[in-house]
């Protein structure tokens, strides 16, 4: 599984908006200049996590986005999935994936189900919060 710059971007984008967006609505160019990306990508990135209900837009002069929820309450799994699509290894481990006719004696299936769980239990337990907080312990060293 390889996260594509659209997945890595949101998880920046969020976190972004989740430092920066406490006391009034973060715009999309100081987003993009803080995080060295181009702003027409965040707005493609943001216009997802918009429809979603992720983020709440706020129009007028000094309007931009804003978290609807709080970091905690956003996993990394909820985020990648929304711009990233499926993060199953392979397309039979897919939620709504078509089973393989070979499922039965498949000797790889059991590495494939250790590997979507492995990826599950991290981006299912880590949140916002905790790359926050990852953050600050970088900016602290």
């Amino acid at each position: 599984m390889k996260i594509s710059t659209k997945g890595r971007y949101a998880l920046r984008l969020m976190m972004d908006i989740a430092i920066y967006g406490e006391s009034r609505p973060v715009r999309i160019r100081d987003i993009a200049e803080r995080q060295g990306i181009s702003d027409k990508y965040l707005e493609q990135i943001i216009s997802n996590l918009n429809k979603a209900e992720y983020v709440k837009s706020i129009r007028g002069p000094q309007g931009g986005y804003r978290l609807t929820m709080e970091p905690h309450k956003y996993t990394v799994g909820m985020i990648l999935r929304l711009t990233e699509g499926s993060l199953a290894p392979v397309a039979c481990m897919e939620e709504d994936g078509v089973p393989c006719e070979k499922q039965l004696g498949c000797a790889t299936l059991e590495l494939w189900k250790r590997i979507d769980d492995a990826v599950k239990s991290v981006v299912d337990t880590v949140t916002l919060a905790d790359l926050l907080a990852w953050q600050e312990q970088k900016e602290g060293e």
